[in-house]
């Protein structure tokens, strides 16, 4: 039945976007310079609706598809060109050949002298933040936009957390301004993560690596996040709200542009959604932060930031009742429980840090940066529940079709915690950049110190029909304790020095990369050395393709979570996770109905050991901190992007992946890891209303294979049964208003440039996700595994204001 339906929506949206783009006309031509020769990478936009628009490929050649029927005004554009603008009308289905020259144009930039042209090869990803933003998401932000990526996979819409490429949510590095942020660390579910670091209003360039980054970024295993934030040049700002909460940002200058500061503010709940949840209360969840970036420019070599960041996320919840439907077909189940307690969590964090930069030079650039993070988590609840299990009646033709038939369990269960974490870490680094003719050279140096305390008192009781579980004759015996205080203060020493240089070639361009990192961490006395290279060649052919090759040592230093004992004391022994990377991808660009695209392919293979096992509950990870296995994961990723409806572009994901692990000393040999996803497919679409591109279509889905999974508190090995697929489609639609060049001519209106109205359709077809498990024993001491739901289909109202 979801098939029939899937397939009927796919076919319904295909006759859509094709009845759409035959109201449309297209625009064709050649751009040259005053010497007539081609001119690639030329931006052309439509004035009237600037999130339309194309580039010119190797041979100056461009198309795009136009509204019919409508004047317009064409912008011609390229850095060391003189922008030239146009007007055109069409009729419907009419073609337009444009001939255009455009004379350079004679720039000074701030004495930056551009010797040589680097083409972007490796590993890294560049994004653009206005695509990335329109993705219809209900966790929302940057990280919305990874999940649509190759080797990237999340199954929890209600989380900014993601996995790549077979490792876990903490081998994730992540810089803004390049300083490392850091994700909470007593975080259980998607229901408490509430905000995400990132404030996607303030982001001006998005860099991403799923794996074979270079030397130059951090001791982490699976990938690197790298935002920048943007230095404003005049007075702008936005606001948005919609059902889920709302967020404001505003960016000036002062001081004749020596002064520029952009700060935005953000409030957030999941009350609407979490009210689609089996697990029926009174949810209270808040989460509100304010981050700022200002810059002073003192004269044209040196300049001072400050990136500053408060955030209160606090997570309220009454439970009240839960009713579960699951299991097969020959065996259908419910249950049924009612709640009694509450649950408050607060996480508060703070980060400040300090950047110097000076440039003496146009080849050399040194940078200072010191800075501070404060985090201080609270976890408590008292939550106690009375449950019934039951067998349903499944016979279609009976009254009492749907109902109990047999009951086979009846019983109680308490959940306690009092848990906290106090985090403190200062750091100050050198980061620098020396650049000549054939070579760049990048170095850093950085100090850390951490100071952590944690307390947990955590324990579970089960009952079932009056008896204890687990059974003593003599005393009442809990499920599950945890009882621990940890406090940790070290030091931490990093540096990598790294070149990038181009090679002369008769038949392309070669570029190679290479560099070397160390860790030292007082806490083990471990010195770690990660040699790391890149491989990138350009090849004169016909068909413009680009190899790359990328291999390596990753260290994993842990951090404080991979500490940690199942018993919940710090293994002093730990050391750190090890991984040699090999990585190789191609790019093909090609022309299909007449419009630019790119597929890409990456293969990777990761040898890992003195691995730290762990298990994972819905986004909390568990380590088994005094186990230690070796492992590999290894796959391939497929990404197809381009202008699938002319002047948007639009893409689809497509990876493979195995990976595996052996626990020492288990006599289990290899099992699944626990983010073991054979396949992961995603999609990102869009398209626009015939002849009226102001209204927009964006479609992201996506589905996972089966993850694997086992009991509570079980051992490793026994994580091997499988949850059902993820599978998700979310659908967004949305109308611009006012645009910059639409502006409105009332007095109201007249500082408007951007006024838009979405509405956003999540889980569209209303499938039921199973993101974990709560585990019930029945009357007989069988276990049976209680599927944990995510949201249903859920409609969202946004508004968006730019000034």
């Amino acid at each position: 039945m979801m098939k029939n339906l899937t397939t009927l929506f796919l076919l319904l949206l295909t006759q859509i976007v094709a009845f759409a783009q035959s109201n449309n006309a297209t625009l064709k031509g050649v751009i040259t310079d005053q010497d007539g020769v081609p001119i690639d990478m030329v931006n052309v936009v439509l004035k009237e609706y600037p999130t339309l628009g194309t580039t010119t490929n190797a041979n100056g050649e461009f198309l795009l598809r136009i509204p019919a029927r409508k004047q317009l005004t064409i912008i011609f554009s390229s850095l060391g060109y003189q922008t030239f603008q146009d007007s055109v009308y069409a009729n419907r289905e009419e073609t337009i050949i444009k001939q255009i020259t455009m004379p350079e144009a004679n720039l000074e930039l701030a004495e930056i002298i551009v010797k040589e042209q680097r083409r972007n090869g490796g590993s890294i990803v560049s994004l653009d933040p206005k695509i990335i933003n329109s993705i219809s998401s209900a966790s929302g932000g940057i990280e919305a936009g990874l999940k649509t990526l190759p080797g990237v996979s999340s199954n929890n819409e209600l989380s900014s957390q993601y996995t790549v490429r077979g490792g876990n949510f903490d081998e994730n590095l992540v810089y803004v301004n390049d300083v490392e942020v850091y994700r909470p660390f007593l975080i259980r579910s998607g229901q408490q993560e509430g905000l995400s670091f990132i404030n996607s209003d303030m982001v001006s360039t998005i860099d991403f690596s799923a794996g074979g980054f270079n030397a130059k970024y951090g001791d982490k295993m699976s990938s690197v996040l790298d935002i920048k934030y943007r230095r404003p040049s005049d007075f702008s700002g936005s606001a948005s709200v919609s059902m889920l909460g709302a967020s404001a940002h505003f960016e000036d200058v002062a001081l004749n542009g020596k002064l520029s500061h952009i700060s935005g503010i953000r409030y957030k709940t999941n009350r609407y959604m979490l009210g689609s949840l089996d697990e029926q209360g009174e949810y209270d969840p808040r989460f509100l932060d304010f981050q700022t970036y200002i810059t002073y420019q003192f004269n044209e070599k040196f300049d001072l930031s400050f990136l500053g960041n408060v955030a209160q996320n606090q997570y309220n919840f009454i439970p009240q009742t839960r009713e579960t439907t699951f299991g097969t077909w020959q065996n259908p189940l419910n249950t049924k429980i009612y709640f009694d307690g509450q649950e408050q969590d607060d996480f508060q964090t703070y980060l400040g840090a300090v950047t110097a930069n000076y440039h003496p030079n146009a080849n050399l650039n040194l940078k200072f940066i010191a800075s501070a993070y404060h985090a201080q988590e609270k976890e408590t609840y008292d939550i106690q529940g009375q449950y019934y299990l039951n067998q349903l009646e499944r016979n279609m033709g009976s009254d009492e079709f749907g109902d109990s038939t047999l009951n086979l369990g009846v019983g109680t269960f308490i959940n306690h915690a009092r848990n906290s974490l106090d985090a403190t870490v200062y750091s100050f680094s050198h980061k620098g950049a020396f650049n000549s003719e054939k070579h760049l050279v990048n170095w850093g140096i950085k100090f850390q110190h951490e100071k952590i305390n944690d307390e947990l008192n955590e324990w579970i009781y089960r009952d079932s029909a009056g008896y204890s579980i687990p059974y003593s004759d003599s005393q009442v015996r809990l499920f599950y304790t945890l009882n621990a205080k940890n406090k940790i203060s070290s030091n931490r020493v990093t540096g990598f020095i790294q070149d990038s240089w181009s090679v002369p070639t008769a038949n392309g361009d070669l570029y190679l990369t290479g560099g070397v990192r160390f860790n030292y961490w007082d806490f083990n006395n471990e010195l770690l050395v990660s040699p790391r290279a890149t491989l990138s060649y350009f090849p004169e052919w016909e068909k413009k393709m680009s190899f790359r090759l990328s291999a390596g040592w990753y260290h994993q230093s842990p951090f404080f979570k991979e500490l940690k004992q199942s018993d919940g004391y710090i293994n002093y022994n730990s050391k750190a996770q090890r991984s040699f990377q090999v990585v190789g991808g191609t790019d093909l660009l090609f022309t299909a109905w007449d419009r630019p695209f790119r597929f890409t392919s990456e293969a990777y293979y990761k040898h890992m050991n003195r691995l730290i096992p762990y298990q994972i509950d819905n986004v909390r990870i568990r380590y088994l901190a005094e186990e230690e296995a070796t492992g590999y994961a290894t796959g391939v990723d497929f990404k197809i992007n381009g202008e699938f409806v002319s002047g948007l572009q639009s893409w689809a994901s497509l990876s493979f992946l195995q990976t595996e692990e052996d626990i020492k000393g288990d006599g289990h040999g290899m099992i699944p890891r626990p983010t073991d996803q054979w396949m992961n497919f995603s999609l990102f679409f869009q398209d626009y209303l015939p002849g009226n591109p102001s209204y927009k279509m964006q479609l992201s889905g996506f589905y996972g294979a089966r993850l694997p999974t086992g009991p509570p508190n079980g051992e490793r090995y026994q994580d091997v049964f499988r949850m059902p697929p993820y599978r998700r489609i979310d659908l967004g639609f949305s109308k611009v208003f006012i645009s910059r060049a639409n502006r409105s001519n009332s007095p109201f209106f007249r500082h408007i440039t951007d006024l838009s109205l979405s509405l956003e359709v999540f889980n569209l077809l209303d499938i039921n996700n199973t993101i974990s498990y709560f585990w019930v024993s029945s009357i007989y001491g069988d276990q049976y595994a209680v599927p944990n739901y995510l949201t249903s289909r859920k409609f969202n109202l946004k508004l968006t204001v730019k000034f």
